[in-house]
């Protein structure tokens, strides 16, 4: 989870004292800053058309719109990469059930994976495939996935392209002109530096008469107006403001989405990247010094780095250090995962480096 940077705790507080006048919120309040998280985020993956962008309460949420409205017949397969964040694999289940196969392409058994892996997945695609969902970079080590290649194999086999962003969008540029994605869902916790219980996503023209997961009332035409609610429409609102999930007129999240947003694009998402990559790189370099194994410069992105730990790693004994000297970062299997951001320094990774240096030595 991503801290909340000051300008972003006093939206969430003045969201707060908001709500605890009631009486002065208007009509238009329920609206406002859902149409500015839509322009934000449009500008940050590059969208021209706001009404591209739907509000969700979690990627779970995101993920299940679009498989509800992709069907998969039998014979079909839907294909994923292995140790994938379920939160992009368990509503693709639901498809097994009318006969569509779950094809997990795994992470390959060598030091430097993304090559091979991105090798796999696009032979995996083939012309029955229905689905292809996966993340930018892989969340437990950063591993980049080549989504423009796999994004053109999918439309080469009519397939959808379902992207979880939440490891990557906002702290690497992503462009969906160029990715060409049919749904890309990014939680706001992470690297938009937002609130938990929060969602955003780029939903494509292929869903544009799609069912959404629910109905509520302020997503239909004219919902705008109080006074004729209860005239009931048929119509949506246009684009994919159709699958908002019901109560995300937030008067605390939202607010704090939207400084969250306008936050990461005046630092600029481009510059982020960078930053981290300066932090990352003499890290990387610094633990294949030590003979741990970290994936190659080209195949990683600059803001996570994964680091496998030699085998015998005590890691229950290296989770209490790093815990006691105030390191925090993410064990995953045998990795050390480490996700700076523009908080952090070279003396953070100095600190890192040494808390992992006193623990293996110990084990040695």
């Amino acid at each position: 989870m991503a801290p909340l940077s000051q300008r972003v705790v006093a939206a969430g507080v003045a969201g707060v004292r908001k709500k605890s006048a009631p009486g002065d919120i208007r009509e238009d309040d329920f609206f406002a800053d859902g149409h500015a998280i839509r322009e934000l985020f449009a500008r940050m993956v590059n969208s021209n058309d706001p009404n591209r962008i739907a509000l969700f309460p979690s990627v779970s949420y995101g993920i299940a719109v679009a498989a509800r409205n992709t069907p998969v017949a039998p014979g079909q397969n839907i294909v994923i990469a292995g140790e994938q964040f379920p939160s992009n694999v368990y509503a693709w289940w639901r498809h097994r059930e009318a006969g569509g196969e779950l094809r997990v392409v795994d992470r390959p058994a060598v030091d430097h994976v993304a090559a091979p892996w991105n090798e796999a997945l696009l032979d995996a695609i083939d012309t029955n495939t229905a689905i292809v969902a996966l993340g930018h970079v892989h969340w437990t080590d950063g591993t980049l996935f080549d989504l423009e290649a796999v994004g053109k194999r999918a439309r080469e086999v009519g397939a959808v392209f379902v992207i979880d962003g939440t490891q990557s969008v906002g702290a690497l540029p992503f462009d969906v002109g160029v990715i060409q994605p049919d749904a890309l869902i990014v939680g706001a916790y992470k690297w938009l530096m937002g609130a938990y219980g929060v969602a955003v996503g780029y939903i494509g023209s292929r869903y544009d008469r799609g069912t959404p997961l629910e109905e509520p009332w302020m997503v239909r035409a004219g919902s705008e107006d109080f006074r004729t609610l209860v005239d009931y429409e048929e119509n949506y609102r246009p684009g994919a403001t159709r699958y908002d999930a019901g109560g995300m007129a937030n008067f605390i999240t939202m607010p704090m989405l939207k400084e969250s947003l306008a936050q990461v694009l005046d630092w600029g998402v481009e510059e982020i990247q960078s930053y981290c990559t300066s932090l990352t790189t003499p890290l990387a370099a610094s633990a294949t010094e030590r003979g741990w194994s970290v994936e190659a410069e080209s195949g990683r992105a600059g803001h996570i780095l994964g680091i496998r730990m030699p085998p015998g790693t005590d890691f229950d004994a290296l989770k209490q250090a790093l815990a006691a000297s105030g390191v925090s970062v993410s064990l995953r299997g045998r990795s050390v995962r480490i996700a700076p951001h523009v908080y952090n320094d070279a003396d953070d990774i100095a600190a890192l480096l040494e808390v992992l240096d006193r623990v293996l030595v110990a084990v040695g």
